[in-house]
């Protein structure tokens, strides 16, 4: 990964935006510098009041004191107007350059997430990505709104001033701007030492964040078993961590703008007693005494917010690193460059010597070899863990076998375009997502091609439809989150109308029919008899009666192939199939 410095990574990353940053940043000045003038009209109002005819104006023409106010007031009123006018365009370019940073990061982040390999997802908490999502890309929106024009508007003040103060006085330009370079490297300082506070924050928040998330989705189990308290207790814990984290980045941000204020102090008394004693002594005007007063005031608000300012960026810094992080993240499974056409996939399917290993685990899947005809169907049955999920992971590249290879139709899949592959596979599991719609939204999801009636048909074949035509508004019905308004029986019946719609050459059902009961299986199964027919079906099941009729069955343990043949084969081979079907129907031996 690398380390280049979080703003420059993000500048690299934002390099379509350069033209309106560069036309903010110059509005942001340009506001500046007219809202530094009204302290050099009031030096100026000062000078005609004490010299009259002998002020400054009158070299200009206005030897009247009255014509000199009233040109000062014109003045003044074309100053505040342009102020104003840049104020409202770099407002509205600071904004919505913010708001579209975080538009794009997020979906740059959502979108590289989607392509990384499942095995990354292992290894991730969905509240720290949730929090990398949302919270860590709002705190760079919130930089880029306030603190980037602050600091803009805070480097143009003290050049400025800087200017003004050597032209009227080197000496006391010394003494105000005297503290300018220890503020500076006091910030450096600042940053380096609250940088690991604000890290450590972040990842208080996402732990928190997982634990919230992993809650709420899992509020059915802390209801039945009364653990309300236990949770409860649990997230006071996570929540007071990351108060705690908080409290420690406040401690020495707190501090950072009284001690700005004391480097200031300093400035201010110098520039307020030596400019005093030589306006005395008549060595400078009273005009330009007031000048400076008035000027080392704009200077002194600007510089106490500053630490205000430095403290937003360290927290947007922080954020931009861990959004960067996860966009810079290596992408592991390497796109495939062949095309396929659907219409023209035979569905035939070999596994050639595939071994596979979940990180630092033992082989999942040990010289696994096996060739499915095209359109057959093959079942894999075994106990828990033999590896029968991770060969269909295998074959829609969700992970990379650790030796071995893939093909379809004579091709190594690693070949073949990732979208095309899995375009060519209908996947029914036994975990069901559906996603937040209507019926018709999730039988129809991923594609909008798809006609009412199609969709209807495949509601049919799935054995929904009714069910669906009895709800108060039908297909438009609102599921909710996650499917939550309905059973576990329903959801699968939508998943696979889904898979039905998709009408892909390869049908996979993994476990497709264990959320139903015993009559919804027997209809599904009849479905699934006439979807499968005419394409390579492959199906994982525990219930040895929805495979009986399967072209093929293997019988995995441990990775590798133990038996295999048709149902009436294995029955009469009285081995691990024999004894499975056996406890299933209740036999004893």
């Amino acid at each position: 990964m690398t380390e280049q410095v979080p703003i420059r990574r993000l500048l690299a990353h934002t390099k379509n935006h350069r033209s309106t940053m560069w036309l903010a940043t110059l509005f942001s000045i340009l506001n500046k510098i007219f809202d530094l003038a009204p302290p050099l009209l009031i030096g100026a109002a000062v000078d005609v009041v004490v010299k009259q005819e002998e002020s400054a104006l009158s070299d200009f023409g206005y030897s009247d004191p009255k014509e000199q106010l009233i040109v000062l007031s014109i003045l003044t009123v074309i100053i505040w107007v342009f102020e104003s006018l840049f104020e409202y365009i770099y407002g509205v370019l600071w904004r919505n350059l913010a708001q579209t940073v975080q538009h794009e990061l997020r979906l740059d982040a959502y979108s590289h997430i989607q392509n990384l390999e499942m095995e990354w997802f292992g290894d991730q908490s969905k509240g720290e990505l949730m929090s990398i999502l949302n919270d860590d890309i709002n705190q760079l929106e919130r930089f880029l709104d306030k603190g980037a024009n602050e600091i803009l508007q805070v480097s143009t003040t003290v050049v400025i001033i800087g200017a003004i103060f050597l032209y009227i006085s080197p000496t006391i330009a010394l003494y105000s701007i005297c503290a300018i370079p220890f503020i500076v490297i006091g910030s450096f300082m600042f940053q380096s030492r609250i940088a690991p506070r604000y890290t450590k924050v972040r990842k208080e928040v996402g732990l928190l964040n997982a634990l919230l998330s992993n809650n709420l989705s899992g509020i059915s189990t802390i209801k039945s078993f009364t653990t309300e308290e236990l949770e409860i207790e649990r997230v006071r814990k996570a929540s007071q961590a990351y108060r705690e984290a908080n409290r420690d980045a406040i401690k020495l941000s707190a501090a950072f703008v009284p001690l700005i204020r004391m480097a200031i102090l300093v400035g201010f008394t110098g520039t307020l007693l030596h400019g005093g004693l030589i306006t005395l002594e008549g060595k400078m005007a009273i005009a330009s005494y007031s000048v400076m007063i008035f000027m080392m005031q704009r200077l002194l608000w600007p510089l106490t917010r500053l630490g205000e300012t430095f403290d937003l960026y360290q927290r947007a810094m922080v954020s931009t690193t861990r959004v960067l992080n996860l966009l810079e993240t290596e992408i592991r499974i390497e796109e495939g460059t062949e095309s396929l056409d659907l219409s023209q996939v035979k569905g035939n399917i070999n596994f050639e010597k595939v071994s596979f290993s979940y990180p630092e685990r033992e082989l999942v899947v040990n010289g696994f070899d096996l060739d499915i005809k095209p359109g057959s169907t093959q079942a894999i049955v075994g106990p828990t863990g033999s590896g029968k999920t991770t060969l269909i992971r295998l074959l829609l590249r969700f992970h990379v076998p650790n030796s071995g290879s893939i093909f379809l139709d004579g091709t190594e899949i690693s070949k073949i375009n990732l979208k095309d592959l899995r375009s060519s596979i209908s996947l029914v599991t036994q975990t069901i997502t559906l996603f937040p719609g209507t019926v018709l939204q999730n039988i129809a999801y991923g594609n909008k091609e798809y006609s009412k009636s199609q969709i209807i048909n495949a509601a049919k074949v799935a054995e929904i439809h009714d069910f669906v035509e009895s709800l108060p508004d039908g297909y438009s019905t609102q599921i909710g989150e996650g499917g939550h308004k309905l059973s576990g029986g329903q959801r699968q019946r939508i998943s696979i109308a889904r898979a039905v719609l998709k009408d892909a050459p390869i049908l996979v059902l993994d476990e497709a029919t264990s959320s139903v009961d015993n009559e919804t299986e027997e209809a599904l199964q009849k479905s699934l008899d006439f979807i499968s027919k005419n394409r390579t079906t492959i199906v994982i099941a525990h219930r040895l009666s929805t495979i009986r009729h399967s072209d093929s069955i293997i019988v995995l343990d441990c990775g590798k192939v133990v038996e295999a043949g048709n149902h009436d084969e294995l029955i009469a081979n009285k081995s691990n199939y024999y004894r499975l079907w056996n406890v299933q129907t209740g036999v004893r031996d």
